[in-house]
Formats: C-alpha cells, structure tokens, sequence
C-alpha cells in the first residue's frame, strides 16, 4: 500500500510523509477488518482503496487554507476526513453522520491512528445546524446526494467567506444546472471546479467549490428529510 501511495501522491502532486503512508494504511486495515463486521464499503481490494478512496480524498488537500475548521456530513467510513485529517494535520475535523454503528467506527479509528482535533457525531444534519450555524470554514461532502440536496445541508454551516466543497463524479456538470437555484438561495456563489481525471480507473472528478457569500436563511435546512425528498429546484 505505502509504495502505491507514494506513486499515486508524486504522480497528483500531494505532499506526504513517512508517517502520513503508515497512516493511510493503518486506515485501509481498519477499514478492511471492520468491513467484516458491518458494511463501510465495497471498495478493499488494495490498489482500488489506494485510487477510489484515498486518492479521490486526497485531491482536495490543497483546496483547504491552513488550520482551517472543516465539518463532514455523512462522514460515512471516513471519506474524505479521516484521509485529509492525515494528509493535513492542520485541519480540525468534524463529522457527522446519522448511523451511530458508523459514529462509533469513526471516533475508534481516530483514536487508534492517533489523530487529534478531530471527532465525529451522532447526528443529522438539519438537528447539528440548529446548534452550530455559520461555525465552519469548509463543509465538504462525498457521495452523499444530488449537489442540490447537498448545498441545503452544508450552506448553513459554513461562515461568510468560507466554502463549501462538494466532491462529484463525471456528471458534475448536470447537478450544477440542476443546484443553480438551491445556490444562489442558500448564499452561495460558485468559485471555481477543480477538475482530476485519474488515468488508473479513466475516471474524471471534479471538486465544485462554492463560496459563502450571504447568510443562509434559518429555515435551512429543513426537518422531516425534505431537502432530499423536495430538494431545492
């Protein structure tokens, strides 16, 4: 696993250390055992977990400023923020994710990798923004839902000046169209696309990066699943 990191991280421009690789992998076997007894992912085979995951959630290292305070929603197995938490010891980390099994797994894992300021919660998203609105520098997501969904459960954590980062696959473009409104309602303006193609699984990915430019209204996001049942169109 270190020696494929360190081909992949030279190869996409990611600074790394020793101890970040021995990190990384102490990660991929936690996972891979903890895989055993409940189901994180269907990605472990070594060269697919070293590409589609830590590779993927390492792209948006350098999209992040330093000490920055960063919230994960739907942390899910830890992708992005156990992989940035060690690429960029800097960062303070928080997760949410509304599975407590997947909590649990969560705090275990950073407490045996031996990873400070960084935690997760039991939470969902729309109950965690009552208590901490316009906290975070950067809220990131992966893979969770349409970007438009997205933008109302992430909009609101994030300060005036800061961003939201959502991580997609090729039909980025569509869910842009489609989240313009949802946008511009929840204060948002796009920044800029940081765009990877990873030639090991001819994949494209794109990090769109929306700026915080106006508050967010406190009816977002709402209650009762909405923003994913009746997202903003």
């Amino acid at each position: 696993m270190k020696q494929l990191l360190k081909e992949l991280f030279d190869k996409y421009k990611i600074d790394y250390s020793e101890q970040m690789l021995e990190q990384l992998e102490g990660f991929y076997e936690i996972v891979v055992e903890e895989n055993k007894k409940f189901n994180l992912t269907a990605i472990t085979k070594v060269n697919d977990f070293a590409i589609k995951h830590i590779l993927d959630c390492a792209l948006p290292a350098k999209l992040i400023s330093k000490n920055a305070t960063v919230i994960d929603i739907g942390a899910g197995a830890g992708f992005p923020s156990v992989v940035l938490k060690i690429i960029r010891p800097d960062l303070k980390i928080t997760m949410i994710d509304a599975l407590n099994k997947r909590v649990n797994f969560l705090n275990n894992t950073v407490q045996s990798l031996g990873l400070e300021n960084i935690v997760a919660y039991h939470e969902r998203a729309e109950d965690f923004a009552l208590k901490n609105r316009e906290s975070f520098d950067v809220a990131i997501a992966r893979a969770v839902a349409g970007l438009n969904t997205l933008c109302e459960y992430c909009m609101p954590f994030v300060k005036l000046g800061g961003v939201f980062i959502a991580m997609k696959g090729s039909a980025y473009n569509e869910e842009l169209e489609v989240a313009k409104n949802a946008i511009e309602l929840l204060g948002g303006t796009l920044q800029e696309i940081q765009k990877s193609i990873i030639a090991e699984i001819d994949g494209e990915r794109a990090n769109i990066i929306i700026k915080k430019v106006k508050q967010t209204s406190t009816k977002y996001p709402r209650g009762k699943n909405l923003p994913r049942l009746k997202p903003i169109v």
